[in-house]
């Protein structure tokens, strides 16, 4: 736990209002929340667009799957150096600027004549992601008690498990409705609304005087934080070389049209949603086993695709089992920071997200190499590898926490 959760704003019986300090940072939590779900689904809107974007375009598939890549290489970036460029400055603020950036994103996005322009919209949504999920872990803990930190955190994750339910499906349907750049476009009223929100609830949120920062990238000097993120890494690039490119899996080889592609997207979230509310439990009966379990299934569903191609029931059966251990992952690797990091979960969190992106980028980046190249069989497979090894890496920061 930080250790200025408890006093980074006003007294636990006062709000920055004058009211009771729960009321006020409950809203504000709540707006992050809202801030969670309007990024993811800024982040991840072109894995349910890439043919239309394609086709517009002139472009590849798999170079329109770098429009995540480009996202994620700024997003990691800005998570390793904002906090030294900011210094000081109010947190807020901060949130204030980078909720900005996300309007200014959507819009640039969504009238790009070019493929250049799109790369520049989808940059400055990496810049957003980099900044906001750096820090707002770390501020969601100061809105409120020591003893409520769990809740806060589940209401902040909220936004992120919605927005993997309902962004991918919602994509793919808007896009056949309304086209590729006004689907991107609607997250900017929604973005619109997170600024309004979080100027109205949150307190001014200062850095504390006399806390001293680390860097980073100084955690990697601790060998189980090493090992832990190196598993962080290629859980995620094996993840997302897969699931980047589902939609021209899923149109080219499963041969499915527009509804029912948007019909097995959804499955894909609703059963996320469901791998969060069971994730809760199983952590709390065998937290470190599920960091091994997971990678190690998904590596198994990879392989089945593979192989599921001339049957949607069987295809639909392995996406809902893939949807809901890839959204519960997530939450397994940040209980697993919160106890390993408990006196450095700012600094921690900023290299997670920059190990994640750089992972999420490195995904879609071979990913779309391998789908040119090679299609989607040998993408999966070389996906299904990689998970196995964050299974296996996974294993070794488990096992020294067992001794």
């Amino acid at each position: 736990m930080l250790s200025d959760t408890s006093h980074a704003i006003d007294t636990p019986q006062q709000s920055a209002r004058g009211g009771t300090r729960k009321t006020a940072a409950w809203s504000g939590v709540f707006a992050l929340s809202l801030a969670a779900f309007a990024l993811i689904a800024s982040e991840f809107l072109p894995v349910s667009l890439l043919t239309p974007i394609a086709s517009n375009l002139a472009v590849t598939e798999g170079q329109a799957g770098q429009a995540i890549s480009v996202s994620g290489f700024f997003a990691v970036i800005t998570s390793l150096v904002i906090a030294s460029v900011m210094g000081r400055a109010d947190r807020k603020t901060m949130l204030l600027m980078l909720t900005g950036v996300m309007m200014i994103s959507g819009t640039v996005v969504a009238l790009a004549p070019n493929y250049a322009t799109l790369m520049i919209g989808r940059a400055l949504i990496g810049i957003v992601i980099g900044g906001f999920w750096s820090m707002s872990a770390a501020t969601a803990m100061r809105l409120v008690s020591p003893s409520q930190v769990p809740r806060a955190l589940s209401v902040l994750n909220g936004g992120n498990a919605l927005a993997t339910v309902v962004a991918a499906p919602l994509g793919s349907y808007l896009g056949a409705l309304i086209g590729w750049r006004w689907t991107f476009f609607t997250v900017v009223p929604v973005a619109l609304l997170v600024l309004v929100w979080l100027l109205v609830s949150l307190p001014r949120m200062p850095m504390e005087h006399g806390r001293a920062q680390i860097s980073p990238l100084k955690l990697l000097r601790r060998p189980v934080v090493a090992i832990g993120m190196l598993g962080v890494g290629l859980f995620f690039m094996g993840q997302f070389t897969l699931f980047t490119y589902l939609r021209p899996y899923l149109e080219g080889s499963v041969r499915v049209n527009v509804e029912t592609l948007s019909l097995l997207l959804l499955l894909i979230g609703v059963m996320g949603v469901f791998g969060t509310v069971v994730i809760g439990f199983v952590l709390s009966h065998a937290p470190r086993l599920v960091l091994v379990v997971i990678p190690a299934l998904m590596a198994l569903v990879g392989l089945a695709l593979v192989f599921s191609a001339a049957s949607l029931a069987v295809t639909a059966t392995l996406l809902a089992l893939w949807g809901f251990l890839a959204t519960a992952a997530p939450v397994a690797w940040w209980t697993w920071l919160t106890r390993t990091l408990p006196d450095d979960t700012e600094a921690g969190g900023g290299l997670m997200v920059a190990v994640i992106q750089l992972a999420i980028t490195a995904g879609a980046a071979f990913g779309g190499l391998l789908f040119d190249a090679y299609g989607f069989s040998t993408t999966f497979m070389v996906a299904a590898a990689l998970l196995l090894l964050a299974a296996m890496t996974a294993a070794v920061p488990v096992w020294i926490a067992q001794r």
